[in-house]
């Protein structure tokens, strides 16, 4: 399984940014709804952080406190994609965004995902 991510890029504090994650790859008959989507950020001396996951079951959403009403993450079965629809963006969320999928349920760690994309940098900057 190969996770491709884009999106990222230099932004203005206000701005929005909508990151997207293309899966390929699938085996067993396994498809892109059998997956958790999760995405993690990194920043410049910081350790991997838990942003949002979507639940491979019913498509649930779950973020973490620091993103809540400003990030909202999606998927769209049929074009195996998943996305970060990232609004009002602040300095503080410069960082390295992680695409990631896992068979398995959502977590917060990055030990529950065996697949990892190869991040793409966001920069909010005035």
């Amino acid at each position: 399984v190969q996770l491709q991510a884009s999106g990222g890029g230099l932004v203005q504090p206000g701005d929005s940014l909508r990151l997207s994650c293309v899966v390929s790859g699938f085996t067993n008959g396994f498809g892109f709804e059998y997956y958790a989507m999760a995405w993690f950020r990194q920043a410049p001396g910081k350790e991997r952080e838990w942003i949002s996951c979507i639940s491979r079951r019913d498509g649930s959403t779950y973020k973490s406190d620091s993103v809540k009403g400003r990030f909202t993450a999606s998927r769209d079965i049929a074009k195996n994609t998943a996305y970060l629809q990232m609004n009002s963006l602040k300095s503080e969320d410069t960082a390295v965004y992680f695409c990631a999928a896992a068979r398995g349920l959502c977590s917060r760690s990055t030990e529950g995902y065996r697949y990892w994309g190869q991040g793409t940098q966001v920069t909010v900057s005035s």
